[in-house]
């Protein structure tokens, strides 16, 4: 897909990805960000707080110097990890990732389960370390990952089968159960907060793990 030839096109895209409320925020992103090679790819729709925001499956822009991205505040910040977190370089994404994966805001979930559903190993590893209260009952993490869980749950069921797709493809050789990989233990820690959150069971699209536990 080329650039469009109006790069409002570009910036309105990617404003998309946010509540409306942070649309200034993302434009003063947007300011300091390298002009895109190619136009953002794929949108996915989620519900955030009651409001749909679409984020890309990837964009490609270069990564600001930081002598850009210095002034920018605090929420901004954390605009542009989630940007990036969706660049098509996965070690881009890693480095982003995990400067947002711990945050309480509702419209970065999206982007953290976004990646638990994708292929490199070492971005599930950091979204694990980055998220110690998803065991916790009653956490906050919990009930920030369970209610946006419960919102989407067509998201949340197509995260589980690319992690079983990418498991299988990918990593069987090294984690011979699926329970033992990952990106298992991760959606594991997902459905425990949604169950939570909802008081019911959840749907599972992934293997029963052993022991019987759905």
């Amino acid at each position: 897909m080329q650039l469009p030839r109006d790069p409002s096109n570009v910036a309105h895209a990617l404003v998309a990805a946010f509540p409306t409320r942070l649309a200034g925020d993302v434009q003063r992103v947007l300011a300091v960000m390298p002009e895109a090679r190619l136009a953002p790819m794929m949108p996915f729709e989620v519900e955030v707080q009651g409001e749909t925001v679409a984020i890309p499956s990837r964009i490609y822009n270069e990564e600001p110097g930081a002598d850009l991205e210095q002034p920018l505040a605090g929420t901004q910040q954390v605009i542009v990890h989630c940007l990036y977190s969706r660049h098509s370089d996965g070690r881009v994404r890693q480095r982003h990732i995990e400067q947002i994966v711990a945050s309480g805001e509702p419209w970065v979930v999206p982007f953290v389960v976004q990646l638990a559903g994708e292929y490199v190993l070492e971005i599930l590893e950091a979204i694990g370390r980055g998220l110690p209260g998803l065991a916790v009952p009653g956490s906050a993490q919990r009930r920030l990952y369970g209610e946006f869980i419960a919102r989407n749950p067509a998201f949340f069921a197509r995260a589980e089968r690319r992690v079983v797709s990418y498991w299988s493809c990918y990593y069987r050789w090294k984690y011979g159960a699926f329970g033992t990989y990952p990106g298992c233990v991760l959606v594991e820690a997902f459905r425990a907060a949604v169950v939570e959150q909802v008081g019911a069971q959840w749907p599972r699209h992934t293997p029963p793990l052993a022991g019987g536990r759905g």
